[in-house]
């Protein structure tokens, strides 16, 4: 067996590399034994900058797990320095960010760059950096996040492509060689390869985050540091490797001065000495002999006993001689050294000043402070357009069919004993909304959903959007504005007339409950996008004809009484109002002086919330707020409100307000230092916090 040829197997070290390894033999750090105990070993490396902070560091250790990341070595530099000089000193002044070796765009936060600096946890967004190739319709991606590789980037799109998420690709390759990494994407024709990769930033690790766990062994116990700490502990080594090869120098200079002083002896008589040893009869006691006839030291009699015969001259002992005033001033300068600390923190800046001159680089990865906002994820992704046919049937499949599919189809694949219940033509870019016997409402994009063939069996909507068990769809509505309404009929013959917008959100949910009233049983659920006439047969064989717009619609949601009050908020004044055992109600306006009765109060969970609804009570002026409630003490605490200008809410909220508290409450305006305003002595109708709390959650009831 042989082993392979050297243009195999040789390596060759950095120039940097020289640092880390500065010193060793000085005796800077300690040695121990190897693991079969043949020789020794550094416990650590005497390295001349903080090479922890200079290279990702990932350990998996069970319970000592880390993740580094890595800085510029030239800002590491200058943050060292800066926090030896001061140590109060902001770090992000001097280095702003991790700078990767791949390089790629590093989306700057400024709250998780002071986390990782003072507590060493945090994360750090990096995205790929791409170049559009003009004139080719093609994208380069060049740079690429540390935590991903080309394969998993390219899996992930080859992912999206299948599963029809992404069309506006037609191939991609990997053609990383010698110059670098380069993963080229072909585009379709007209395909906007920015908003293209915008969306492969949010679907792909094209973007990604770098956890950061700086959890670092000191003197042999695990701890996780912020970077500030890190570089102190890095500093009070450093000082102690700059300590021990002071010593270690200082000891190899005395060690020769002393050397040198027995040798000067010598060149007072040297023909002495040589006959000192010519006329000793045994070699043992050439040293002894010496040390009597110049009065010198053992060690310095073996130097001299050892000097060749051809050094017995005056010139060679004259130039080793002349080394003794230098060498008295450079073990002057180590002691004062040692005696000084701040003389070894000198020496320490110089040498990470030389490191950052000698080895700094400019920055790999680029810093990107200010996003737009399209890119923070703000604006909805748009979906691409074009028409299709949608089909439900009654066992809950759902099929998305372009024109081109329906051309040469067949019969279509269903389960069963199950039949198609819903044919709609529509687009691409609207939204689906699912109707179940649970009385809740799922929302979906059509886009979504990928495209299906007539010879398929379809999506199975429950699974898919993850309805509860036993939980059944009832109808299907596709929109795209919300516009028009939905006519629930219940068992009783009352109908509910609810506008689609109510079911609009702001936020994307996915899933709304309460969609309609569960007191009894539901018959039947309409979607109508205008004012019809409807023919409703009843029990006894009659024919009712009825226009949709004799029927009023449903009073005003939860959602709709918030959105108004979040866009009229804006222009509030903070108040307080109070509930107390006497029944009378307080309220804080400010310099405000006019009369505000509590008129009605909507009881409804939203989020820890309770909207209050009062107005003046001179003109009929309505405001809404949100308030706190706490049932313990009936304590009512109103965070803003804001007046109500739009004519329909307002109708609607008068017709709430007559289910509100009596309007003889005894009510009691301050302002802000506590004087009273008005105070009216009406006779409370309530006496007890009991009966009010009673009387209050009756009201709501019928609310």
């Amino acid at each position: 067996m042989s082993c392979p040829a050297a243009r195999y197997t040789e390596a060759k070290l950095e120039g940097v590399c020289e640092e880390l390894f500065r010193d060793i033999d000085k005796e800077t750090v300690d040695f121990v034994p190897n693991y079969d105990s043949t020789t020794t070993e550094p416990t650590l490396l005497p390295v001349t900058f903080p090479t922890i902070l200079a290279n990702n560091t990932l350990g998996i250790a069970v319970g000592m797990a880390c993740n580094i990341c890595s800085f510029n070595l030239a800002e590491l530099c200058a943050t060292t320095v800066a926090l030896m000089k001061d140590e109060h000193h902001d770090i992000g002044t001097t280095m702003p960010a991790p700078d990767f070796v791949g390089g790629g765009q590093i989306l700057y936060d400024e709250a998780q760059m002071r986390e990782i600096y003072e507590n060493g946890r945090g994360s750090v967004k990096v995205r790929a950096r791409y170049n559009v190739v003009p004139g080719e319709n093609m994208i380069e991606v060049t740079q690429i996040p540390p935590t991903t590789t080309v394969e998993a980037i390219m899996d992930k799109i080859a992912e999206l492509v299948k599963a029809g998420k992404v069309k506006e690709i037609s191939d991609m390759r990997d053609e990383t060689d010698l110059n670098g990494l380069k993963l080229t994407l072909d585009l379709k024709r007209g395909v906007d390869a920015d908003k293209l990769m915008a969306k492969l930033f949010k679907t792909t690790p094209l973007e990604d985050s770098f956890s950061c766990n700086f959890n670092i062994l000191v003197s042999g116990q695990p701890r996780v540091m912020g970077v500030r700490e890190i570089l102190k502990e890095w500093t009070a080594f450093r000082v102690e490797c700059v300590r021990r090869r002071t010593y270690y120098d200082l000891h190899g200079k005395e060690k020769r001065l002393h050397l040198l002083k027995g040798l000067a002896a010598i060149l007072l008589d040297i023909d002495k000495a040589i006959k000192i040893i010519r006329t000793t009869e045994e070699e043992t006691e050439v040293v002894p002999n010496l040390m009597i006839g110049f009065g010198i030291d053992e060690v310095q009699a073996d130097y001299v006993a050892e000097i060749k015969l051809r050094h017995l001259n005056r010139e060679y002992i004259l130039k080793r001689t002349s080394e003794i005033e230098q060498l008295e001033k450079d073990i002057a300068d180590l002691n004062d050294i040692l005696a000084k600390p701040a003389r070894i923190r000198r020496i320490i800046i110089n040498e990470l000043n030389d490191v950052a001159k000698k080895y700094g680089q400019p920055r790999r990865s680029e810093i990107l402070y200010d996003l737009p906002e399209d890119e923070n994820g703000s604006e909805e992704e748009e979906a691409p357009d074009y028409p299709v046919t949608v089909f439900f049937t009654r066992e809950g499949y759902f099929k998305k069919i372009p024109p081109q599919g329906l051309r040469t189809a067949g019969a279509h694949k269903l389960k069963e004993g199950d039949e198609i219940v819903q044919q709609i033509e529509t687009r691409n870019n609207v939204e689906a909304l699912f109707f179940t016997d649970k009385q809740q409402v799922y929302k979906v994009r059509l886009a979504e959903l990928e495209d299906g063939k007539v010879a398929q069996m379809g999506i199975f909507i429950p699974g898919r959007l993850g309805m509860d068990e036993g939980e059944n769809v009832l109808s299907m509505v596709i929109t795209g504005d919300y516009s028009g309404f939905m006519l629930f009929f219940f068992a009783s013959g009352k109908c509910a007339k609810i506008p689609l917008s109510s079911y609009a959100t702001k936020q994307n949910r996915r899933k709304l409950l309460k969609a309609y009233s569960d007191k009894e049983p539901l018959a039947m659920m309409l979607y109508q996008p205008e004012e019809t006439e409807l023919a409703i047969r009843t029990s006894a064989s009659r024919m009712l004809l009825v226009g949709t717009a004799q029927i009023a619609d449903a009073s005003i949601t939860d959602a709709k009484i918030v959105q108004k009050l979040y866009e009229a908020s804006a222009a509030g004044v903070s108040i307080r109002l109070l509930v107390r055992g006497n029944c009378s109600l307080v309220a804080g306006l400010g310099p405000k002086s006019d009369r505000i009765e509590i008129r009605g109060i909507i009881d409804r969970y939203l989020e820890h919330a309770r909207i209050l609804i009062f107005c003046n009570g001179g003109d009929e002026q309505y405001y809404i707020g949100s308030a706190d409630w706490m049932p313990r003490n009936i304590d009512h605490r109103i965070e803003a409100y804001a007046p109500v200008y739009d004519p329909e809410i307002r109708r609607e909220l008068k017709t709430i307000v007559e289910f509100g508290l009596a309007d003889n409450v005894a009510a009691r305006i301050v302002d802000g230092t506590g004087r009273n305003l008005i105070y009216d002595n009406g006779e409370p109708p309530f006496r007890s916090q009991q009966k009010l709390y009673e009387h209050y959650h009756d009201l709501s009831g019928d609310l």
